[in-house]
């Protein structure tokens, strides 16, 4: 028998199905059909969406000339004249730059009659990720390994990396013009930001080059940015060289954008489903943010507040995507932000006695993929934290180094990785029996 939280998680992956969403969207869209379609879908929902896409524009006997998918895993295209690369993800590399000037190759030629559909999931700031002219990719690279490090939030990340990588801040929709441009999001941010997603590669920028340096030198991260970043910077607030694109830019007059599918999604199936499986069902309105730990320290004295009560089982479901600061000594694989949360919570649980006993939870990301772990994330209750001693690790020590995964290994509470083919952040779903 399938255990509930499980049940319960592959409901939310199911709330969050890019699929039918987008198929939805390309039908409301009502594109004439003698005009020639192009598909750019970059994102760990591409493919889904990709295939979503292409299936609607048949039925309607539209003409698909050409498109670019990039995915992590370099899956097979859903139509002939698609080319399918694969990206290089949470850090860019040699695919991502691969996949960048692919890009580059297809939109060339487009024209005033064109339609281009753009596919954006999560994941998509570093597969397509390349640097502008002039500058290196050894020193885009470093830069999104020290935000990643820095545990910021993802709408604060994306500001900056937007700024430096060739297809982000509406940098694509400039390059797509004058082609009538439809961009179709999954949202794996807070806010369903559209500038922020995939780090906006349709939208205008919002943020000028003085808030990205204020940025970085609120977070102390100035020091760690190569030199040419910052001189780059220095020489747009001169106004020597050009800001990134803003709404009142004429390319954003071709361009319409959409978000189809979203965390919120994702918790009302697995809501849904919980309430069909006879429990009482509450959805936390407040998004998951911040430190990972104290969130799921949070998360359990919540679960023990239910516990109190009896009457009958009930489900808490949360949504968002909180943050790990990882230390200088720290490795970036020894875990993810759902396995701390739920590693920390364990603590809580194992502190609470027999206040605990009735209390499972849930952590992971609707990607399939928490960090660059091969887990989606992990399940634990009040017994988590003494298996993982007597797994021969120490939960404390690995708390407080960020290596939850081997903890939560030795307990045998992570949940395998898996292909989901959305990403719409975290989940985590507590129940109390």
């Amino acid at each position: 028998m399938t255990d509930p939280l499980l049940r319960l998680y592959d409901a939310a992956i199911q709330g969050a199905d890019p699929a039918a969403a987008t198929a939805a969207a390309i039908e409301e869209l009502r594109i004439p059909r003698e005009r020639p379609v192009k598909i750019f879908a970059i994102g760990k929902a591409a493919a889904s969406m990709a295939t979503a896409t292409v299936g609607t524009l048949l039925k309607s006997l539209h003409s698909i000339v050409g498109g670019v998918m990039v995915t992590p895993e370099g899956e097979k295209s859903p139509y002939p004249t698609i080319v399918s690369v694969k990206g290089d993800h949470p850090v860019p590399g040699s695919a991502s730059l691969s996949a960048s000037d692919k890009i580059g190759e297809v939109a060339i030629g487009r024209r005033a009659t064109d339609v281009v559909i753009v596919l954006v999931s999560g994941g998509a700031s570093s597969l397509v990720a390349a640097p502008l002219k002039g500058q290196e990719s050894r020193d885009l690279v470093s830069l999104y390994q020290t935000l990643l490090a820095a545990g910021l939030d993802i709408r604060t990340m994306n500001m900056i990396r937007k700024r430096f990588s060739r297809w982000g801040g509406g940098r694509l929709a400039l390059a797509l013009a004058p082609a009538s441009v439809h961009c179709l999001a999954v949202s794996d941010v807070p806010g369903d930001d559209l500038g922020i997603i995939g780090s906006g590669p349709c939208s205008p920028d919002e943020a000028t080059a003085a808030d990205v340096v204020a940025t970085l030198d609120r977070h102390k991260l100035t020091s760690r940015v190569a030199p040419v970043y910052l001189e780059y910077l220095k020489s747009v607030t001169r106004g020597v060289t050009g800001e990134t694109p803003k709404k009142q830019h004429p390319a954003f007059a071709h361009v319409t954008t959409r978000v189809v599918a979203s965390n919120r999604s994702a918790l009302e199936q697995a809501a849904a489903t919980a309430t069909a499986m006879g429990m009482r069902v509450e959805v936390v309105e407040d998004l998951l943010e911040g430190s990972a730990a104290a969130a799921g320290e949070g998360i359990a004295r919540r679960l023990l507040a239910a516990s109190s009560t009896r009457n009958g089982s009930k489900c808490i479901v949360w949504g968002g995507e909180t943050t790990v600061t990882l230390g200088d000594s720290a490795s970036a694989s020894a875990g993810g932000r759902c396995q701390e949360l739920a590693l920390a919570a364990a603590r809580v649980l194992s502190e609470s006695g027999e206040r605990a006993a009735r209390i499972r939870l849930l952590a992971a990301g609707t990607d399939g993929r928490d960090g660059v772990t091969e887990a989606a994330g992990a399940i634990v209750d009040a017994s988590t934290w003494t298996a993982i001693r007597a797994g021969g690790a120490d939960p404390a020590g690995a708390l407080a180094r960020h290596e939850s995964n081997q903890a939560l290994a030795a307990a045998g509470a992570l949940i395998s990785r898996r292909r989901t083919g959305t990403n719409v952040m975290d989940v985590a779903i507590g129940i109390v029996e």
